[in-house]
């Protein structure tokens, strides 16, 4: 079994300086990744109420960079709806800087239709949405590792334009989060990494549609990482198990005892997962956060040692 790496996801729902321990301790720990959200605010389920006072992406993740020596630094996922891909670009390279080549660029079609309508911003019907994303991907893609680029889409022109400096990695990492087919084409097309939220049976079943657009364009599909994540609960009390697995339905979640989360990301291992990634959305807050991750941490040593 192939090794598997295990990443942290600080909410940006808590303060800066909750983010800041949760990096830390992740840092100081073995954990291989942190990741943080592209949103402005919660969606109205029961983990992301619309209200709560949500921290801004760009500014935090290049800070998470800055605060770090070891661990990969991603976004998962910024939204092109409102994320213009050549300033996106620009802010990847840089960034990418800061971080000393350890940033992974998370972008996807965006969703969330609260903060689209709060802030006036469109947000177009899927198929459109997804054929301009096809062109941020491109013009993404084309400014990190073109000397310039010139672009005609329906959505974005480019004329002559450059993304200087490069960034620090020679290919960084493209990460696109979505599980649709039309957006595992467009996985197989451009990205590097590949994640959505998953239980190890949609997992599976997913992983087998993008090896068929992968074969429909002659690449390998081993080319491609995979990441996913669920919420994660580590409780011994059965009820409050099954209560939080109801109340986040059909969000993805697991919860039980350290040796049943481990068992689950097993699974997913098994359905071709390369990397798993644990939102701290619901392992408590201070100390007993920081137990939890010690905890999960244990409970995988097997899994990340590829035994």
């Amino acid at each position: 079994m192939r090794a598997m790496r295990l990443s942290i996801w600080p909410s940006l729902q808590q303060p800066w300086s909750d983010v800041v321990e949760v990096l830390a301790h992740a840092e100081a720990t073995g954990w291989d990744g942190a990741y943080l959200a592209d949103h402005f605010m919660g969606d109205g389920s029961g983990v992301a109420p619309v209200g709560t006072p949500t921290l801004e992406a760009t500014a935090a993740i290049p800070a998470a960079a800055a605060l770090t020596a070891r661990l990969r630094i991603g976004s998962l996922v910024f939204g092109t709806t409102y994320r213009h891909p050549a300033v996106l670009a620009n802010w990847a390279a840089t960034t990418d800087h800061i971080a000393g080549g350890r940033l992974v660029l998370g972008v996807g079609a965006g969703w969330q239709v609260n903060e689209h309508a709060q802030y006036g911003i469109d947000l177009p019907p899927v198929r459109q949405r997804v054929d301009r994303f096809a062109e941020c991907c491109e013009v993404i893609t084309r400014l990190l590792r073109e000397p310039s680029v010139g672009f005609e889409g329906r959505w974005f022109t480019l004329t002559d334009a450059v993304c200087e400096p490069k960034p620090v990695q020679a290919r960084l990492p493209l990460l696109i989060g979505g599980r649709g087919d039309r957006m595992l084409g467009l996985v197989a097309r451009w990205a590097d990494e590949w994640n959505m939220w998953s239980t190890p049976s949609v997992l599976a079943e997913r992983r087998h549609e993008l090896h068929h657009r992968c074969d429909a364009i002659g690449r390998d599909p081993s080319a491609i990482r995979v990441s996913t994540q669920a919420l994660v609960l580590l409780t011994d009390d059965r009820t409050r198990a099954r209560e939080l697995v109801d109340a986040v339905a059909p969000r993805p979640c697991v919860a039980g005892p350290p040796e049943e989360v481990a068992a689950f990301m097993a699974d997913w291992v098994e359905a071709g997962v390369d990397e798993a990634i644990v939102p701290d959305v619901v392992l408590g807050r201070g100390t007993r956060r920081l137990d939890a991750m010690d905890a999960i941490l244990a409970a995988t040593t097997a899994l990340r040692a590829g035994g």
